[in-house]
């Protein structure tokens, strides 16, 4: 999908996270630079590829979404991410955006966690029944009706 609205990005080194394993299905790139869709709101971010122009994802905080969220990283995704402390640690939901918008999906089971301490992100794979793969955005309009 090619974005609309092409923003100039400045950044350092420091500024990139890193995934030791990539992204499922994109394991080869491995630094991406997350920065906000909006000033001042990191609820939605764009994970742009260092390695490759044309690959970006976009992610949202599934706290907003879903206010029951409650994922439980495995220790050893916690010891890959080099932390003891969830405070540590931000998630976010890979977002696939379809025509129509309300199509849209986001994957609350496999989320990306961010160690914004060390610059090392993952994306993992929750022990949960309560999560799928594909959750339709228009889910969540009601804001947690169910």
């Amino acid at each position: 999908m090619e974005q609309e609205k092409q923003q100039e990005l400045s950044f350092s080194d420091e500024d990139f996270i890193v995934f030791r394993e990539g992204l499922f299905g994109f394991e080869e790139y491995k630094q991406f630079l997350p920065y906000t869709a909006e000033e001042g709101n990191d609820s939605i971010l764009y994970l742009q590829s260092v390695d490759e122009e044309q690959l970006s994802f976009l992610v949202m905080n599934p706290f907003l979404l879903k206010e029951s969220y409650s994922p439980i990283l495995p220790e050893a995704d916690r010891k890959a991410l080099r932390t003891e402390k969830d405070e540590d640690l931000s998630y976010y939901v890979l977002c696939v955006i379809k025509e129509p918008p309300e199509e849209s999906t986001v994957n609350l089971k496999c989320p990306v966690v961010i160690n914004f301490q060390t610059r090392e992100a993952r994306q993992v794979i929750l022990d949960s029944q309560d999560y799928g793969l594909r959750h339709m955005l228009k889910e969540f309009s009601d804001k947690e009706g169910a």
